[in-house]
């Protein structure tokens, strides 16, 4: 009996599994298309701290569409009330879309270039206070500490410029995959960067990183290892329109803050006080040629005017930028210019004091030394030679200055 009750079970067990198989055929398993959605649910959050997990070489479209749509419109509650040029400063926009990339239309593009150390993450960190800015932080960090000065590096170093201001990360491989390991490539970028915490791997994927680029109405950026011989050709380029300031340091005051920055001692380009200031001499005299040229998208300013009167010249680059002297800077200005805090990449200082802080803090030999190779460079950009170490500690080192046409 129980061997007869076995056979049978096991005849209908059989049947089963073969209705079982035919329905699954021809409708497929409806199991598996209610359990998919859980299990894709479950990879895309971390149990422990709730970040969402993306995959870096394949990050998810819909994570990404969902977090540019809700930048979108960050950015509009952002542009709301804002000044729009309307034709002041050569510049026709009128509304948000004239300058935006993903309404075919054409961001503001303010460019700092300059050297280490010498006051550009100042005024890096003054462009981002600006509302809905898309901040391009070093963006030759990957070819090392070097300047730039001609081939092989040049046609490289401006394809990439160009790309990242166009919004193209498609073909950045290298400059993406070095951001991986060096955040500070991002971080410098508020809206950014938050995003890249929130999402891990989302930085790396260049569908994203071009796609949030494109909503932004203006982008800026600060070169600090390409020289202005070179970078000249971003002015020529219409499409682009970038409006590009040259940033300019006492050679001095630049090497004093060297000194505290481990990467530079053992790179040529910058801690050799003769290359900086052939440099300088070489900046100095293709700036003459460009302030002719560009008069309105090219321009100069030395650090130390910026920090001693830091209202006034941010009030006038903001308008040569062609952006509004919005409240959120003044904020900045108000809260960054006052006293020093933090360490030495800090962009809280006393404004008025920070230049100057080498004639204390170096010997007057090293000072010597400086001048030997600098005096030239320093004569062309109104900086004063000390003469002795009671005048070092003493004088007023800059003149007032004006480029020579």
């Amino acid at each position: 009996m129980s061997k007869r009750v076995s056979f049978y079970g096991l005849v209908g067990l059989g049947s089963l599994c073969l209705v079982f198989l035919f329905f699954n055929q021809r409708y497929g398993n409806p199991l598996k298309h209610r359990i998919q959605p859980i299990l894709a649910m479950g990879r895309s959050w971390d149990n422990t701290n709730d970040i969402k997990e993306i995959d870096e070489s394949n990050a998810s479209l819909t994570v990404i569409q969902h977090v540019i749509n809700q930048q979108r419109r960050l950015i509009r509650e952002e542009m709301i009330g804002y000044q729009y040029p309307k034709g002041n400063y050569n510049i026709s926009a009128n509304k948000l879309e004239d300058l935006v990339l993903e309404k075919n239309g054409r961001p503001l593009r303010s460019i700092i270039l300059t050297t280490w150390r010498s006051g550009s993450t100042f005024l890096g960190d003054v462009l981002t206070a600006h509302p809905a800015n898309f901040y391009h932080y070093e963006p030759l960090l990957d070819f090392d500490i070097v300047q730039i000065r001609g081939p092989p590096l040049a046609a490289e170093a401006l394809k990439n410029v160009r790309a990242l201001l166009n919004c193209e990360y498609a073909d950045l491989d290298h400059y993406i995959e070095f951001g991986k390991t060096h955040s500070w490539l991002f971080n410098h970028n508020a809206p950014l960067w938050k995003q890249c915490q929130a999402h891990r791997g989302l930085c790396s994927n260049h569908r994203f990183l071009s796609g949030m680029c494109k909503l932004f109405p203006f982008q800026s950026m600060k070169l600090v290892r390409l020289r202005l011989r070179v970078a000249q050709e971003l002015l020529s380029d219409q499409k682009l329109a970038v409006r590009l300031v040259l940033l300019v340091r006492d050679p001095r005051g630049t090497l004093q803050s060297r000194k505290h920055r481990d990467f530079c001692p053992t790179s040529p380009d910058c801690s050799d006080p003769a290359l900086l200031c052939a440099d300088m001499v070489s900046d100095y005299a293709v700036a003459v040629e460009l302030q002719k040229k560009y008069p309105t998208t090219f321009r100069v300013i030395r650090y130390e005017d910026l920090a001693v009167e830091p209202y006034k010249h941010v009030e006038e680059l903001s308008k040569f930028y062609g952006l509004d002297f919005h409240p959120n800077v003044k904020k900045f200005l108000d809260t960054h210019t006052k006293s020093d805090a933090g360490g030495v990449s800090s962009t809280f200082r006393n404004s008025k004091a920070a230049p100057f802080h080498w004639r204390t803090d170096l010997e007057f030999d090293e000072v010597e030394e400086i001048q030997r190779f600098c005096i030239n460079a320093m004569e062309h950009w109104g900086y004063v030679p000390a003469m002795n170490a009671t005048h070092q500690r003493e004088f007023n080192p800059i003149t007032d200055y004006v480029l020579d046409l």
